[in-house]
């Protein structure tokens, strides 16, 4: 046969890969036959390739266990398949077409190849930068199905971890699997969440991770290598793992796991997560491939969105300096209290905190050395009401609120702060504080609070002269 007149009748990618069945029904290595120009040009483009010839092993320039998959699923079974994979940095639709042993194209599904043979695989496929959703949108009525019921339970509810813990659920159902997770990924601060179908749990994620000497986001970096630049890994088991992460393979091995499916869910290119599938139907690889393929687009954009919402709430009340809760996040606890919709503690704690001698930081040694200042003034904040809300209300004033809390008990956290900032060589607080219980006003609590900051100011410029230029322009 003339494979090479074959592949050279294509305007697209195209090449023709073989391999042996063996008398025990295994395969041996793929080689590649024959490649038409455009094939040669992506070939080419990988550091250290060999020149090509015919029957050279296809690992010879890389390796892909899914389209090595695709090969001998298709050549063995004589199906004709076809995929739609993110790897290598785009997207790449993919046909599989079975040859029989004079290079015709075998069109429709016939009786497997046994052996001993060579089977025989037209590969053809085009690449592009970004998704081509319509396609996306070709699938049978059972991947169909599927999907339509995972995407209805990421809607079902508003609560997030509830709609991640259902889509795993349907997950496992379509897997045919004993264990299934979505492990969500925020790149922006390295954290990481581990979902099943019972719920979220950091527990288990923090043992996972740490059983392997790893945090959570780096089982997530460690994940992504062993994909090595493809979308997925769906394996019947483990000995990939085992060569790419031996430290992984025997944590799988130690929970009784024998196979696995590690699916990439990416955002416009940016990692949010992975499904994550173990003890999986083998015989339904590729109907679960398909629904994974799409499932990972609808389940990425909910974690998107839940990520944008999250960070633009982190935004909105935490202060971007000190990481403290800023004033915004006050004035929703005090109105909260006000109106009623938040019920006001039996007892309850107010201290504020103002620091001094910024303005002459500020004008001696510039506003970097200002911003420093605030940062340890805050830190000190966090060691002595670490348990408490702590917000920074305005430049250099900073209140506490300590729901539940003893007099006895505030009156320790006042003097652990004094005392933490004693010994800092830098940073002074000016302190009022306000033990309340019973009916309160919150806002006649915060002035009183000001009140004594003020008297408390008063001492501390009396004491410090040389310090008192901010003080004056204020009085």
């Amino acid at each position: 046969m003339d494979l090479q007149a074959l592949v050279n009748k294509f305007k697209i990618i195209a090449g023709v890969y073989a391999f042996d069945i063996l008398p025990d029904g295994s395969y041996s290595e793929i080689r590649i036959m024959a490649i038409n120009a455009l094939n040669d040009m992506m070939f080419n483009v990988y550091p250290d390739a060999p020149a090509f010839y015919p029957g050279v092993p296809l690992r010879r320039y890389f390796t892909e266990i899914n389209l090595e998959n695709f090969i001998y699923t298709s050549a063995a079974k004589n199906e004709p398949l076809y995929s739609y994979v993110n790897a290598f940095g785009m997207w790449i639709k993919g046909f599989y077409l079975p040859l029989d042993e004079e290079g015709n194209i075998i069109n429709e599904k016939g009786e497997p190849n046994t052996s001993p043979r060579t089977a025989y695989c037209l590969y053809l496929t085009t690449r592009s930068d970004h998704a081509e959703t319509d396609y996306m949108s070709q699938h049978s009525d059972g991947v169909a199905s599927a999907v339509m019921n995972i995407s209805l339970k990421l809607h079902e509810t508003q609560n997030f971890d509830q709609a991640m813990s259902a889509a795993v659920s349907e997950i496992q159902k379509t897997c045919g699997a004993k264990r299934c997770a979505l492990y969500t990924v925020d790149v922006s601060n390295q954290h990481c969440n581990f979902y099943n179908a019972e719920g979220v749990h950091s527990d288990y994620l923090e043992s996972f991770a740490s059983e392997m000497g790893r945090s959570p986001f780096e089982v997530a970096l460690a994940w992504e290598r062993s994909l090595e630049d493809s979308d997925c890994l769906i394996l019947d088991d483990l000995s990939v793992i085992q060569q790419r992460d031996p430290v992984w393979y025997e944590s799988l091995r130690k929970h009784d796991i024998d196979n696995i499916i590690l699916y990439a869910v990416r955002n416009n290119e940016m990692l949010v997560g992975f499904i994550w599938v173990a003890n999986y139907d083998t015989s339904k690889r590729m109907e679960i491939k398909e629904t994974l393929e799409l499932t990972t687009f609808l389940i990425s954009s909910v974690i998107a969105n839940h990520q944008f919402v999250s960070q633009l709430e982190f935004k909105s009340t935490v202060d971007g300096l000190t990481q403290l809760l800023n004033r915004n996040a006050m004035n929703e606890r005090v109105d909260g209290f006000v109106s009623g919709k938040t019920k006001q503690p039996e007892e309850m704690g107010v201290v504020l905190a103002d620091l001094n001698g910024l303005k002459i930081v500020n004008d001696d040694e510039g506003h970097d050395a200002g911003d420093r200042l605030l940062m340890r003034a805050a830190a000190l904040l966090k060691l002595a009401f670490g348990d408490y809300e702590i917000y920074r209300a305005g430049g250099d004033e900073f209140f506490v609120f300590c729901p539940d809390i003893t007099e006895e008990k505030l009156g320790q956290q006042v003097q652990q702060l004094y005392s933490l900032a004693n010994s800092t060589p830098d940073v002074s607080f000016a302190v009022g504080s306000v033990f309340v219980s019973g009916e309160y006003d919150i806002h006649n609590v915060m002035k009183t609070a000001d009140e004594r900051m003020y008297k408390d100011k008063q001492e501390y410029y009396r004491l410090n002269p040389d310090k008192n230029s901010r003080w004056q322009n204020r009085v």
